[in-house]
């Protein structure tokens, strides 16, 4: 079994940052890309950014040059660097990893979630 607990949610205006965590643990043998989606009220969950263990990147048009996505392999953990917050970014945050286990099986994991609220 693997766990990704997010942390890191919270109010903020408008302009200000927050940075989201989410750490991976149990039988994990390796991950190779994780990465981070959204969802806001009413809306489909959608894709905010991804990185692959080489730390190779991938953000989503809305986010490029506001959000820096990074990682700790040792860790097994990402970190999502949000900067220059707008009101559309009021969603809850899920951290996502395709997991290589121990067992010598390949499980697809999603966080619980971590809200972000932007206040205009």
């Amino acid at each position: 079994q693997v766990q990704l607990v997010e942390s890191g949610g919270g109010l903020v205006q408008a302009g200000g940052s927050l940075r989201l965590s989410c750490a991976a643990s149990g039988s994990i043998f390796s991950i190779n890309v994780m990465g981070w989606y959204r969802q806001a009220p009413g809306k489909q969950r959608e894709l905010v950014a991804t990185i692959t263990s080489g730390g190779g990147t991938n953000y989503a048009y809305s986010v490029k040059g506001r959000f820096t996505i990074s990682r700790d392999n040792a860790k097994n953990t990402v970190y999502l660097q949000m900067d220059s917050l707008k009101s559309e970014g009021t969603a809850v945050y899920y951290c996502n990893a395709p997991v290589y286990t121990r067992r010598g099986t390949f499980e697809h994991y999603w966080g619980q979630g971590t809200q972000v609220t932007v206040s205009s």
